[in-house]
């Protein structure tokens, strides 16, 4: 008969328990996994899939009572590691709506806007297409997968118990949340800058000759020029999203280092 101790069981639930945090944290807020269209119980069965196949590589755990303040501690940065990793991602999405929101506002489309579930607001359109874009190529060069495979590889640098509160993370991660408007403004900037400059021409044309109805002329040349824009801009913004999604991962790297 086998027997099994208190001690023993713990020391499996352990195993398993930790890890899972760390995994939950990254799938509730990581591009795709967080997704409204992805029920909970899938994404917490993929955590519970990735725990079990990565649990038996992982170094020796600390020991510590599962029922346990320290135990409760090291729960909350299990879930603190993974959800950094994935809001880091995150901010990058956030860029590119932005991009999207700035032309749109140009563009005269400020009035297009319809709910977005995941967000649970009203976006833009143009947002939710670049939104769109970013997600396909996202999932094209595999970044879900390496979002994966990077949380797996901080179990070798950062042991599960060996942590500690480090202020110099959130000041990191708080730094990087800049990136929303200035690579968002940069991406936005060839279609936002030539906007710009048509509608200063049609106000000065608007002072000059007051009895020229610009606004019925002013608005569909703006619509019109925007859409010519955004079409030369999607030959060169897959270029640009890939650099961007190297800049997140490099910065996870910093921020997994200053942990």
């Amino acid at each position: 008969m086998i027997s099994v101790t208190f001690a023993q069981l713990q020391e499996w639930i352990s195993l398993f328990l930790w890890p899972f945090c760390r995994f939950t944290g990254l799938f509730l807020i990581a591009p795709i996994f967080s997704h409204s269209s992805v029920p909970h119980p899938v994404k917490l069965g993929l955590a519970l899939i990735t725990t079990v196949v990565v649990s038996p590589l992982l170094p020796p755990l600390p020991a510590v009572p599962l029922f346990s303040w320290a135990s409760v501690g090291i729960i909350a940065e299990q879930i603190l590691i993974g959800v950094t990793i994935g809001l880091i991602v995150q901010v990058v999405f956030a860029a590119i709506q932005a991009a999207g929101e700035y032309i749109g506002l140009q563009m005269g489309l400020a009035f297009a806007t319809f709910f977005s579930p995941d967000s649970g607001a009203n976006t833009m359109i143009l947002s939710r297409v670049f939104y769109a874009f970013a997600i396909l190529m996202f999932a094209a060069i595999d970044g879900h997968l390496l979002m994966v495979e990077v949380l797996v590889r901080s179990f070798d640098f950062l042991p599960i118990g060996t942590l500690g509160v480090n202020a110099s993370v959130f000041e990191h991660v708080a730094r990087f949340g800049t990136v929303v408007f200035s690579s968002g403004i940069l991406l936005a900037l060839p279609v936002f800058g030539a906007l710009l400059i048509v509608n200063l021409t049609l106000g000065i044309l608007n002072r000059s000759a007051p009895q020229l109805t610009v606004f019925s002329v002013g608005f569909p040349m703006s619509l019109t020029l925007g859409l010519v824009l955004m079409m030369v801009l999607t030959t060169e913004l897959g270029g640009y999203l890939q650099r961007l999604f190297r800049v997140a991962f490099n910065m996870i790297e910093q921020v997994l280092l200053a942990f």
